[in-house]
């Protein structure tokens, strides 16, 4: 999905025209792969833009950069008001959020401890990752050949941007074989996430979703739901999933900030459930829609207010 460019970028604590944006070729971050992001959306409210569980985003932020043994020279309260100040001076109603932490230009070599960070946050308007149809109908997901990350190669924990070429391998098979998103396994054969997803799967009424020891991101989109599906009163249950609990699993459904809610509506040419977005699936979507929007107010300090 292309980017629609916006006017200001935030970096390192200042505001820069968008085409001016840059940095240097041999930064460490290019070479190696060294940064942390986030992904965090804001949405149009009765009363203006409004960020979906910021407070949460930035300590994630935080914390991949301390597992990467990075140190970014801003508190958490100065990225949780430069994020704000961001959307506020482009004049966005809803939009995306990307802050990025990566390791500049000054040193080289995969010793990464003498490396200054650089901190980014960029916003642009982008619908949601998986499209319009998708989201009202289901996608085709597939198995992916490629395997989630080893805890003991690379931590799947952080939001590392080298990390991802992961994802982007598994993202390209499913798009080149005609699916519209890969389902990785951990190296024990167990369902771990989608390439940008975390995942559900709905058993009469019980919602459940792989634990974080599979390999599974700790999303905040996923936090959320097993929050609202445990108030509506569904049982939800962290648990290890294999292949075969998807292709006949009731429904399934992938969370994500960018993706948002996203109905499965088949699993390795196995059709889930009717084929169709389930009963389960729509009430929890309805619901995450209903509260990132401000209607719900009973969740509204997950809300950051911009104006």
């Amino acid at each position: 999905m292309p980017i629609v460019e916006s006017e200001k970028i935030w970096m390192d604590g200042s505001l820069v025209d968008w085409k001016d944006a840059n940095i240097h070729v041999l930064s460490h971050g290019l070479h190696y792969g060294s940064g942390v992001f986030e992904g965090v959306r804001a949405y149009a409210t009765d009363n203006g833009p409004a960020i979906f569980r910021l407070k949460d985003h930035v300590d994630r932020f935080f914390n991949s950069a301390k597992m990467l043994l990075m140190e970014i020279p801003f508190s958490n309260e100065q990225i949780f008001d430069a994020i704000k100040e961001t959307v506020r001076v482009n004049h966005l109603d809803s939009c995306y959020i990307r802050p990025i932490a990566f390791l500049g230009y000054g040193e080289m070599g995969l010793n990464p401890l003498m490396c200054k960070t650089s901190v980014s946050i960029a916003v642009w308007p982008w619908g949601t990752y998986l499209g319009e149809e998708g989201l009202q109908n289901g996608i085709r997901t597939k198995v992916s050949s490629w395997q989630r990350h080893d805890p003991n190669s690379v931590p799947p924990a952080i939001k590392c941007t080298g990390m991802y070429v992961n994802s982007s391998l598994a993202k390209v098979e499913a798009i080149k074989s005609g699916y519209d998103e890969c389902i990785l396994l951990n190296p024990q054969g167990e369902v771990s996430e989608c390439t940008g997803e975390n995942i559900f799967v709905v058993k009469g009424k019980t919602l459940m979703t792989p634990p974080i020891s599979s390999g599974a991101l700790d999303g905040i989109t996923r936090d959320s739901i097993m929050k609202v599906a445990s108030d509506l009163g569904f049982e939800v249950k962290e648990q290890t999933l294999l292949r075969s609990d998807l292709y006949v699993a009731d429904e399934a459904f992938l969370t994500g900030t960018a993706a948002e809610v996203v109905p499965i509506a088949s699993v390795d040419d196995r059709v889930v459930g009717t084929g169709k977005p389930g009963d389960m699936t729509k009430q929890l979507q309805g619901a995450f829609f209903s509260i990132v929007r401000g209607e719900d107010k009973r969740y509204g300090e997950w809300l950051e207010h911009v104006l």
